[in-house]
């Protein structure tokens, strides 16, 4: 018996844990304590119509009271709905049949296995509102910034947990190239997605989506948070560089300048959050030419000419300003053909005292393999001139030829300029 009993207090012992430490409002809890009762008693006694459940939401003390009808003795036919009248009789001596009686129900009579059952029915039901609430927090806060603590790292990701101990994923892939954190750090980044499969949550984060960087931005600069300007674009290549695209609402804003920050403080911090990654802040444009002249910062180009259909734009640039349109590595590029979405290439202008002279591809198929020319010409260049225009790095994406290969037309083809 004492055993019993031993097993009623761990229960109540239960309910308590969940109401303390988990993420469940107690009206939602007693609903489920409740239902978990009487799910047994309907089991145990074919209904639960003739059942009161009271749970007390401050202590989680639980009362179970059965009512049943008083009937003469010897005519019971359901004795969890009837009394015998000398039964009722020892409860009180006035007692009459046809009266209801209502009287507390010893949890002692579900028995062992039902008591077991009961709790792990209960375990059961309250972590799937566990997995509820935590679905429910998560789900609308995709694309907001996170903080929680490294809890264990993995080969493929990492496990944090929140303030509430819920556990949060953030895969390798989704981590800044030299992020190297330890277990207990406090790692920020934004919420990539949530699954729910077998209501089971997974919540994903990431530091290397455009939104990351555009949320560490909003609480830097309260400019964005007051609506006078507004983030338009982003591209990152996370950990290398960034470019952000800004469009203030008041003239009397400089949304650059409020991004940067006197002597870029403002910058700095978000710089040191995603280890140093070079970020540039452009004025938005709805002129697309301009747009894409903004975006190749800090080259200055001359002239751009853009092709809706294809989403295609041809720059020009003198030839010192090249490699600034390119950058390192052909991240400047990159970055600018993310920002505004359309294809870059870039072309040298000829000096004005260039020779205009032009020959055509063809006939330089005694130097240069003639699959090597067609394969260039089938890339869109027809002439000496226009192959020289264009630079090394375009050359080699557009026709992806080898290195080698288009060094060697290159040399022919400027051996021939320079003779002239």
């Amino acid at each position: 018996m004492a055993k019993k009993n031993e097993n009623i207090l761990n229960l109540a012992d239960s309910f308590a844990e969940f109401r303390e430490n988990r993420n469940i409002d107690a009206a939602t809890l007693v609903g489920v304590i409740e239902e978990s009762f009487r799910n047994i008693l309907a089991k145990l006694y074919g209904t639960d119509e003739n059942f009161d459940v009271i749970i007390n939401p401050k202590n989680g003390d639980c009362e179970i009271h059965r009512t049943r009808i008083v009937v003469e003795d010897g005519n019971v036919q359901d004795p969890n709905k009837e009394m015998p009248l000398s039964e009722a009789r020892t409860i009180a001596d006035d007692y009459e049949v046809g009266e209801e009686v209502s009287e507390s129900f010893d949890f002692l009579q579900f028995g062992r296995r039902a008591i077991l059952t009961l709790r792990q029915t209960l375990a059961s039901k309250i972590l799937e509102l566990e997995h509820d609430s935590l679905y429910n927090k998560y789900k609308d806060m995709v694309g907001q910034i996170v903080s929680g603590e490294v809890y264990q790292v993995w080969k493929n990701e990492m496990l944090l947990l929140d303030d509430d101990n819920n556990e949060l994923l953030l895969p390798k892939s989704e981590q800044i190239p030299g992020d190297f954190f330890h277990k207990g750090e406090p790692v920020r980044a934004v919420v990539l997605r949530v699954e729910n499969q077998n209501n089971n949550p997974k919540i994903y984060l990431s530091r290397t989506s455009p939104d990351f960087l555009r949320r560490l931005l909003e609480e830097e600069v309260p400019e964005i948070a007051d609506g006078l300007f507004t983030v338009k674009d982003i591209a990152r290549i996370p950990g290398e560089r960034a470019k952000i695209a800004v469009e203030s609402y008041d003239d009397r804003i400089d949304p650059v300048g409020a991004c940067v920050g006197v002597h870029g403080r403002r910058i700095h911090g978000i710089v040191h959050e995603l280890h140093n990654e070079n970020i540039d802040v452009i004025n938005y444009t709805s002129n697309t030419e301009l747009y894409i002249e903004r975006a190749l910062s800090p080259a200055q180009v001359s002239k751009v000419f853009l092709n809706e259909t294809t989403r295609k734009a041809e720059v020009y640039l003198k030839p010192k300003e090249v490699s600034l349109a390119i950058g390192k590595s052909g991240l400047n590029i990159k970055l600018a053909s993310m920002l505004t979405g359309y294809t870059i290439d870039v072309f040298r202008e000829s000096e004005d005292d260039e020779v205009e002279d032009d020959i055509y591809l063809d006939e330089f198929n005694d130097e240069i393999e003639q699959w090597v020319i067609d394969t260039i010409k089938k890339a869109g260049w027809e002439t000496a001139r226009e192959v020289l225009s264009a630079s090394r790095e375009v050359l080699l994406h557009k026709t992806d030829l080898e290195e080698g290969t288009i060094d060697n037309v290159l040399k022919v083809l400027k051996a021939e300029f320079d003779q002239d």
